[in-house]
Order: structure tokens, then sequence, then C-alpha cells
């Protein structure tokens, strides 16, 4: 039996996994209080960002553009950022982080906006925002190269760059959290607080779940402060959940400050989230409790009523964030499920050299195939053209119609999930998370049993 590693064969993309890396900077900059970020090319390159923004968490977020036309593609469009900056700092009295978050027209005419940034601070911020405390960060993510997952990574590093200053050791723990959702912050946090354990927490999105308040105020924002970045230099150590979402910030702090850091696993599922709690304790010296070995125990009771019964040998296609799509492969093999197809959807070339993608390759006892540059058309043509049997897909909303097509039951995971309500919510790390997946996993398959009418008397005698 093999673990495959391929590259997609097709120079084009149909229907694709991920859109491009300015959507992943704009996520972290929305992760952020008192921050709006300037996104400097057309319009559609913020428009369509929080359009799927909006689908996802059902929540209005502010990102402002820069509006580049034909005459600044030709021209080049500094002007823009001078004018946008200008406009939102006039408009928005309490911004204080303004990121310039480059787009593919822009970098490819070549705008210098380090160097507009240099101008805008000597003359600008000066002269009319001389009371004001501003940051205005700069962020490449040309949309040619590396997805959402790169230009998340990219903009979580020039945030904490920016800003990391070294002062007074503070006991905390630099807990840089990845592409996530609110529902996995709140038990990442509940976690830590378990442990004791004092968290800087990148981002903190719980607040992303927003409540209309009495004032009718409804736009979202992030809570992670200035002053929360700044004592990134100081932490005892960083722990980065995700290799792709957020590695970068851990390595600069390590070397720029001699913060520790321990990058992954994603913790997904039982081993993964014992794997966090043991680097916890690793970086801060605090025991685990007794209390996370219930909810531990409380985990496994809860796998061990579906696994043997309905989720053993399952065959599994996965599709997403790469920390994600690894994560839940080894989360389906602990239960006794065989994730056949992984899909990865950019042009990273190192993939392959990732360790846990090593351990599949030298571990896994059936055939498997991991797709590197994948597109949505990489699942379908296995379907319907080279008799992939499937018996579960895990996956953001953008595939479900390959799932409807081809009659295969689909559980939405990652970003964008716009198609079910409320799965923000949920968590899919922890302990509480691995109930969350395994339970959604095996309602799904119920469910496809009934309308199949495959089995559904086992339901019967459960």
């Amino acid at each position: 039996m093999t673990c495959e590693v391929i590259q997609k064969g097709r120079s084009g993309v149909i229907n694709p996994i991920f859109t491009c890396q300015p959507a992943g900077a704009q996520y972290a900059s929305i992760g952020i209080k008192d921050c709006i970020g300037i996104v400097h090319g057309g319009q559609g390159c913020v428009m369509f960002v929080r359009l799927l923004f909006s689908q996802h968490f059902k929540e209005n977020f502010l990102i402002a553009s820069s509006s580049v036309h034909e005459d600044g593609a030709v021209f080049g469009a500094l002007n823009r950022v001078e004018e946008a900056v200008d406009v939102l700092l006039m408009r928005y009295p309490d911004v204080k982080v303004v990121p310039i978050i480059t787009t593919c027209s822009t970098e490819v005419i070549g705008d210098d906006v380090d160097g507009v940034i240099l101008k805008l601070n000597r003359g600008l911020l000066q002269e009319k925002y001389a009371d004001r405390e501003v940051h205005l960060i700069a962020v490449h993510a040309p949309s040619f190269v590396g997805s959402q997952v790169s230009g998340y990574d990219v903009a979580v590093e020039a945030f904490v760059s920016h800003f990391a200053k070294k002062s007074e050791p503070s006991g905390k723990l630099n807990l840089i959290t990845g592409w996530v959702n609110p529902g996995d912050v709140t038990v990442l946090k509940q976690l830590l607080a378990e442990m004791q354990v004092d968290a800087t927490v990148l981002f903190e999105i719980e607040s992303f779940d927003s409540p209309i308040m009495p004032d009718k105020s409804g736009e979202s924002h992030g809570s992670t402060t200035i002053e929360d970045l700044t004592g990134t230099a100081n932490a005892i150590g960083t722990l980065a959940l995700n290799r792709y979402e957020g590695g970068r910030a851990a390595r600069y702090l390590e070397n720029e400050f001699g913060i520790p850091s321990i990058i992954g696993p994603t913790p997904i599922g039982i081993r993964n989230t014992d794997t966090f709690l043991h680097n916890v304790k690793a970086l801060t010296g605090k025991p685990i409790p007794q209390s996370l070995v219930r909810e531990r125990g409380k985990a496994i009771d809860a796998l061990a009523d579906l696994v043997h019964m309905f989720l053993a040998e399952k065959r599994v296609a996965i599709y997403g964030h790469p920390d994600l799509v690894i994560g839940l492969a080894e989360f389906c093999i602990d239960l006794e499920m065989k994730p056949v197809l992984l899909l990865l959807g950019d042009d990273n070339t190192t993939y392959k050299n990732d360790p846990r993608i090593k351990a599949l390759q030298s571990g896994v006892d059936f055939e498997m195939e991991i797709v590197l540059n994948a597109d949505l058309m990489e699942l379908e043509d296995r379907i319907k053209n080279k008799e992939l049997n499937l018996d579960l897909i895990l996956g953001h909303s953008k595939g479900r119609f390959v799932a409807i097509d081809n009659n295969v039951p689909m559980v939405r995971v990652g970003f964008p999930t716009y198609d079910r309500a409320g799965l923000h919510r949920h968590p899919v790390v922890g302990y509480a998370g691995a109930i969350w997946l395994a339970e959604e996993m095996a309602n799904t398959l119920f469910t496809d049993m009934e309308y199949k009418k495959n089995k559904e008397w086992i339901l019967n005698v459960w």
C-alpha cells in the first residue's frame, strides 16, 4: 500500500480550493482592534473577500480599498494610497492600525508601498494627524503566487514584526491560532484557562460572533490590541498551531528576540490535542490538570460509541487549508477511517517535505493520494472518471456541487462554509472539536443511509 504525493497535471485551475493572498491578509487584519486595512488594488479585491467573510460569519466587517482604475494600472497608483489613508483616518477617528495590502495589479506595476508609507509618516501623519497614534504597515500579498493561506502567514508576520518590542518579561504565552473560527478560539482559551496559563491569542476573534446591541451597532472586529502585539516579544514562548498559518511569525520572534517556539501540530483529534497540551506544559511549566484528563476521557468515550460500527473503514476525501487537511487526515486515521485523497490547493512546493506528510507516506496501510496545487476538478475527475469510491467528503462549501452531483455525503469544515448555519460557532480543535467532528461525520453518514436505504435498519437497533 502506498501514499503517493503528486502535482496536479493541468496548468490551469478549474474550481479553485482557495482564493488569493490578499484574502488571507485581510482575514488577519480584521482580527486586530482599531484596525481597518486598505487593499491597494481594484475594488473587487475587497468586495468579493468581504462577501466571503460575511457569508461565512453572517457578520459585517470593515475593509477599505484604494480603488485602483485603468489609469493607475498604467501610470502607477500610489496617489490612491495617499488619498485612501487620508479619507480613512478622517472618517474613522478611532483607527490606529492601517495595513496597506498589495494585490497582483499593484505588485506588477511596481508601486512602492514601503516608500509611500515612509512619505506619509513624514508628511501627512505629522501635518494632519500628529495628535493620533497611527501605524501604517506594508503587507505584500501579490495574488499571482501563494493563496489565502500564505497571505495570512505573511500578514501575521508583518504585524508581529512591526509591533513586537522587547521590554520586561510578561510571563505570558503567545498562541498563534492560524485561520480558525470563533468556536475554536473559545475552546483554546478554555484549555489554557484550565491549565492556568495566561496567553496572548493572535488573533482574538471570539468576538466575530458578535451581538446586535440596542444601539443597532452591527460591525464585527477582532479584539487583539496593539499592546498584545507589542508584548509578543516578552513572552515565555510561542505556540503556533499551524505550520503554514503563523509559523513565520513564530520563527521571527524566536530569531529576533530569542522567544522559544513550537510550531504545530494542529490540535485536531485526541492525539494532536494531547500534544498541544504537552507543548503548553513544556513552554510554561504548568501541569495538565485532572479536569482536562476527564474531558479527554469523555471525548474518547464519545468516539468509542461511533468508531467500530459506523466510522471504521469509511473512505474519505479531504480538501482545504493544508494544516487543516493534514490534521483531519490524522484524526480520520485514528478513527480507523481511510482518507484516500487529500487535496492541497496552492503552489507551495514545500508541502511534500512536511514531516506529517512524510509520516503518512511511511505509515498508511491503504492506497492514499495527496495532490499538490490541486483544484476541485481533481476531486470531481477522480469520482467520475477514475472510479474513486468515497463514503464521505470533508471540505468547505465550494465543493458542495461535487458532492451533490456525485451523491456523496459531505461534512462542511474549513473556510468558507456558507450553506450550513452557524458552523463558525462549533470547534474543530481540542477534545470538544474531536467530539463535534466525529458526531457530525456520523450524523451525515446516518442521513445518507436513510436517503439511500443503505443498512438504515442498523440505526433502528443501535
